[in-house]
């Protein structure tokens, strides 16, 4: 996917308020211009202006500067997907549909960090502060899930909630990552990434038993889901931490 920002560098000296801020600033500003894995960590020094030993006093190695900038994307992550999510206002319905939007256009404004975040090969496991960070901005998605599971009509066999919102990440994943193809390699679509992620739920929906009509049920009138227990690993892709 295409990583470019305006992610400029920072100017020269300005480190010295900052240094671990200039560094991550001018990693960031690195996997904009050539992806999480086309630089070194003498790379970021360079571009921060540092010598290659600076660096080392505040991250071990280049993947532990990287995780700090996964975890700095996952936390603003989850804040918009909490706002887009507004517990569940006014219906449930509307309110998933938002969250769909929400992720898509983080990953449209923010690809450095979205690319940091899926991209970067970053052992999540071995890093509890990343792990927990994920794990929490996908605890929306999983959320609206249970609320729509909880929808189910009357006679339809109701959905495992964690299932539902894997498939619907897989889903809001792979169109992202689709859509933020910069190259030559993307090939024109005839819709917009919104719109081919609410055809594709949609579908979904009535794959599971949903009706096509997409009107809301009366949410009062549902009961809350059970939690579901978590498991052993983490739901994007790692091992959660324990």
């Amino acid at each position: 996917m295409s990583w470019r920002k305006d992610h400029r560098r920072p100017e020269r000296g300005y480190h010295h308020g900052n240094l671990k801020e200039a560094l991550l600033q001018a990693a960031l500003g690195l996997i904009a211009e050539k992806g999480p894995a086309g630089f070194t960590f003498a790379d970021a020094a360079r571009s921060a202006g540092v010598s290659p030993a600076a660096p080392y006093r505040h991250f071990r190695d280049r993947d532990e500067l990287l995780a700090s900038i996964a975890q700095r994307g996952f936390e603003q992550f989850e804040a918009v997907l909490t706002k887009a999510w507004d517990d569940g206002r006014p219906d449930t319905v509307s309110a998933f549909e938002r969250v769909g939007r929400a992720y898509l256009a983080f990953a449209r404004n923010e690809p450095a960090y979205y690319s940091a975040m899926f991209e970067s090969g970053v052992p999540v496991d071995v890093n509890p502060m990343l792990s927990a960070a994920s794990e929490r901005a996908f605890a929306i998605i999983r959320a609206a899930a249970e609320r729509l599971a909880a929808l189910t009509p009357p006679g339809v066999a109701r959905p495992p909630a964690l299932m539902m919102a894997l498939h619907i990440w897989s889903m809001s994943h792979g169109i992202a990552s689709l859509f933020g193809r910069g190259d030559a390699a993307r090939r024109k679509l005839p819709m917009s990434a919104e719109d081919l992620l609410e055809a594709g739920v949609l579908i979904y929906l009535r794959g599971l038993g949903f009706p096509a009509d997409r009107k809301p049920p009366d949410d009062a009138a549902r009961p809350e889901p059970p939690s579901e227990p978590v498991p052993p690993r983490g739901p994007w892709g790692h091992k959660s931490a324990t």
